[in-house]
């Protein structure tokens, strides 16, 4: 299965996804804010990041433009999970180089599903 890296200030939600991907047999590496998701990312190489929005710091539109940019870490699809569900989001994070954009809550099939998509 995939390793999976979730970049999310909320310990619930991290806590939701990470028992939804375990249970799916993936490996789960997580970080707090989108400074550490980058330094994360560029040394564990994950298969993909699941991507929150709103996070002090360095919020994930800028974290998800930092990893598609960087050359060590352009491959790595990113999926955003978010409770921003406006359309202007959605648009601005698929510009930012995410190639999925889920709404929170987010269900054990729809997740499994995004990241079998982007992974291949």
């Amino acid at each position: 299965m995939a390793k999976v890296l979730i970049v999310d200030d909320s310990p619930t939600e991290t806590y939701k996804l990470t028992s939804m991907l375990e249970k799916s047999g993936h490996e789960v590496l997580t970080a707090e804010t989108g400074e550490d998701g980058i330094a994360i990312a560029k040394k564990e190489l994950p298969d993909v990041v699941l991507m929150d929005i709103v996070m002090p710091g360095l919020n994930g539109f800028q974290a998800t433009r930092q990893l598609t940019k960087a050359p060590e870490t352009a491959h790595i699809p990113v999926i955003i999970v978010t409770t921003k569900d406006q359309q202007t989001d959605r648009v601005w994070g698929m510009r930012q180089g995410a190639k999925d954009f889920l709404v929170k809550p987010v269900t054990a099939e729809t997740l499994t599903a995004a990241i079998a998509k982007v992974t291949g």
